[in-house]
């Protein structure tokens, strides 16, 4: 079995891509869980987040920030790893079915296209402060935090590196 090209294969571009097996899930019941980030550099915390996330229901779909949204959002030194390299990460977790790059700087548009049963957020996040809850919960789905592994945090890694240096 070719593993590199299955991993790849979890990667898109854009729902479209995947918009008849959205259909399909949706039609079986299935439970989508959603979240999203940039992910920049993978740590212990990101992991217990995101298999917390995909527990909860049936299909995990990840939104990816592509490397314009990430230095938008964080500045021009962000991101560290390119997105090509964070997607194939994300694509490699065993639990993570299916990983969706978006350029914008909210995921609401990505979000309208999978209406996710489950939109997850972490702790850091107020249901009032998640972009999409409100379209979530209006085709009745449920909002979710996940509460922080404490000790870990990109900004902290980076923090450290640069001491280090």
């Amino acid at each position: 079995m070719d593993f590199l090209k299955l991993i790849e294969s979890k990667i898109h571009q854009s729902p479209h891509e995947i918009k008849k097996e959205l259909t399909r899930w949706q039609f079986e019941g299935k439970k989508i869980v959603f979240t999203n980030g940039c992910f920049d550099l993978i740590h212990k915390g990101h992991i217990h987040y995101l298999a917390k996330a995909a527990q909860l229901g049936d299909i995990f779909i990840m939104g990816l920030n592509s490397d314009d949204s990430v230095s938008r959002l964080k500045g021009p030194t962000r991101p560290i790893v390119p997105e090509d390299s964070r997607a194939l990460t994300l694509a490699s977790i065993l639990f993570i079915d299916k990983v969706i790059l978006f350029n914008e700087d909210t995921p609401l548009e990505l979000i309208k296209a999978v209406k996710p049963y489950y939109l997850v957020k972490g702790g850091d996040y107020t249901k009032e402060t998640i972009v999409g809850a409100d379209f979530v919960e209006s085709i009745g789905g449920e909002i979710i935090t996940i509460p922080f592994v404490d000790g870990f945090s990109t900004t902290n890694i980076v923090e450290k590196i640069m001491q280090d240096c």
